[in-house]
């Protein structure tokens, strides 16, 4: 059965990651993620992609793009392994492939969810124990969004710009919800919803990107059919 399109909508964000083949490190020096990150920076500037969150961990990476337009997601991400697969193999007199199969993605809500996604994003250091504190951790966006430290791949999403007023307004919000603890139920749905590269948001959210894309963006309902009325036996 061939494999449907990914979900990708202009102007929806979408929640992205790529992991090293076989699990393999896909960063070996700090030069690998300087060059990775510049060459993302490129790449998303020439295609009109925004991204607002990353992180770049030893043998995956996340990242939180909006595209402007279908497709662009899915140019990005060609490119990008290309380029940077060929620097690998360069760098390190190596061949074969460096990632895992097709990357995975999931659309966001822009809402309450899209915030989510940038603090899963940027506490993947934390929760692998690699830091105490992810100011500590320098290959991800928080000192950005957290801190308000110049990052030139950053472009804030409006639902990160409507925390505050100011800069420090919206830096000490999002620290705020960076410090409540994240429930292991919110970690298993977002982690639900990369690998099966559902919608996540709301039933209205979901409901809306199906009527665009006129196919299911989501589990499908579980329970028993409806059984069907019995036809009227005719009388004798």
């Amino acid at each position: 059965m061939p494999r449907q399109p990914r979900l990708d909508l202009a102007g929806v964000p979408q929640h992205i990651v790529q992991r090293g083949n076989d699990r393999q490190p896909c960063f070996f020096q700090d030069i690998d993620r300087v060059r990775y990150l510049d060459e993302l920076r490129g790449i998303c500037m020439r295609e009109s992609c925004a991204v607002h969150a990353y992180v770049l961990m030893t043998n995956h990476v996340h990242l939180l793009i909006t595209p402007s337009a279908q497709g662009q997601v899915t140019r990005v991400m060609q490119s990008l392994g290309r380029r940077y697969v060929r620097y690998v193999n360069d760098r390190y007199r190596r061949t074969g492939t460096l990632w895992e199969g097709r990357y995975k993605a999931c659309l966001v809500d822009s809402e309450s969810y899209l915030l989510r996604c940038y603090r899963y994003i940027e506490l993947n250091p934390l929760r692998a124990r690699m830091v105490n504190y992810p100011t500590n951790y320098p290959w991800s966006s928080f000192a950005c969004n957290a801190l308000g430290v110049a990052d030139p791949l950053i472009r804030p999403h409006s639902s990160y710009l409507n925390l505050g007023g100011n800069a420090d307004e919206r830096c000490s919000a999002y620290r705020a919800l960076v410090e409540q603890a994240i429930t292991p139920d919110e970690l298993d749905d977002i982690r639900l919803h990369i690998q099966r590269q559902h919608a996540y948001g709301t039933e209205r959210f979901r409901a809306a990107i199906e009527a665009q894309l006129s196919r299911r963006v989501g589990p499908a309902k579980i329970g028993r059919p409806k059984k069907l009325p019995l036809p009227l036996e005719s009388a004798h």
